[in-house]
């Protein structure tokens, strides 16, 4: 997961603080999920699959397709 949810940010061209400001995700807890120092609750990676219009199947790496589960 550490590479896909920093991935994801970048190809939206945003920084760790706009998605705060928008998810209500605290960007140090954004930038441990993204490192993989802390995996997401199930409830941060809904938001965050629906925030980035993928599959939660796609976050955790189950899948290279992101549209699989939608």
């Amino acid at each position: 997961m550490n590479n896909r949810l920093k991935n994801l940010r970048k190809e939206k061209g945003l920084t760790q603080i706009s998605v705060q400001m928008k998810t209500g995700i605290e960007q140090a807890l954004l930038s441990k999920y993204e490192n993989s120092e802390r995996i997401p609750p199930t409830e941060t990676l809904i938001q965050l699959a629906d925030f980035y219009n993928v599959s939660m199947d796609y976050i955790m790496f189950r899948t290279d397709n992101p549209n699989i589960n939608k």
